[in-house]
């Protein structure tokens, strides 16, 4: 009924790079809805902020489909919006008549600060171009009863709960060498949501260098730390969460349940996300026939 009086569809949004950005699955949504019933859908192009060459983390497994992720995808996709609109039209079978307005002077190394263009807030809780630099891995918290940052100035960046030693969480995250970080001990208060007025202990994520820096892997082993120091207290937050009322958000936010058996497994970040490696050069064929640039 929204559709049967428009000629064309012309979709503008703004993409973070991470499989779980629910924008895509709106335009994909959209996609499905003008194939039904005939309308032409035009996408306008943004550059991926996060830049498009890295992809990285678990894939997408069958099964786990919601609007965090819809299509078998990695969570940091290194794609543009654009590029997604064909991946998902073309390689996933929506069929719909679609059209790409592309970038000009995109290249897929820059990141948002090499573009020119300002940095605005695609949604309240990316302020910054830090944000999204982290979002990929940070998300994941979100599918425990640990605060990602929510409620503070630095969102996705602070990382904790009220039961929490900062000193010895940061000490032992940054023990573990990770590539392109620093964790700093950090106490914060979240003024809304999670832990909601309490003083939280934890750590503020700082990257020391962002081609380096491999967020899903930094967030995997957050989630290893705070739960070995915390065992009786860190928990798996229970559904509903973005309108899934069965499983768990940490699976559909990783992909499937091995990210958490793998996890409460004592498996180290390491190895698991070594366990990624050969899904990944997969989808790298996969997104070649959809990349513009």
């Amino acid at each position: 009924e929204m559709l049967n009086k428009i000629d064309l569809m012309v979709i503008d949004l703004q993409d973070v790079g991470t499989r779980v950005y629910t924008y895509a699955y709106t335009m994909a949504n959209c996609l499905q809805a003008a194939k039904e019933q005939r309308v032409k859908v035009i996408v306008c192009d943004r550059p991926n902020p996060i830049s498009g060459y890295e992809i990285e983390g678990p894939m997408l497994q069958s099964g786990y489909e919601s609007f965090v992720g819809q299509f078998p995808i990695p969570l940091r996709h290194g794609m543009t919006i654009g590029e997604l609109a064909l991946l998902f039209n073309n390689h996933f079978g929506i069929r719909a008549e679609l059209e790409i307005m592309p970038l000009e002077g995109w290249k897929r190394s820059d990141y948002q600060d090499e573009t020119g263009l300002p940095w605005i807030m695609p949604s309240p809780n990316l302020p910054t171009l830090d944000s999204a630099l982290v979002y990929p891995g940070s998300v994941l918290i979100e599918g425990t009863n640990l605060s990602e940052g929510r409620g503070t100035t630095r969102p996705f960046e602070f990382i904790g709960a009220p039961w929490i030693n900062s000193e010895k969480v940061a000490d032992r995250l940054n023990a573990m060498s990770l590539p392109g970080v620093f964790f700093r001990p950090a106490a914060f208060k979240p003024t809304f949501q999670k832990h909601v007025g309490n003083i939280c202990g934890g750590c503020q994520i700082h990257i020391t260098n962002r081609h380096a820096f491999r967020p899903v892997l930094m967030a995997t082993a957050l989630l290893q730390t705070f739960r070995t120091f915390s065992p009786n207290r860190f928990a798996w937050r229970d559904p509903p969460y973005e309108y899934e009322q069965l499983k768990k958000p940490i699976d559909i936010l990783s992909g499937s349940n091995q990210l958490r058996n793998q996890i409460d497994t004592d498996m180290q970040a390491i190895e698991i996300a070594a366990a990624w490696e050969k899904d990944l050069a997969i989808f790298a064929q996969i997104r070649k026939q959809s990349l513009l640039y």
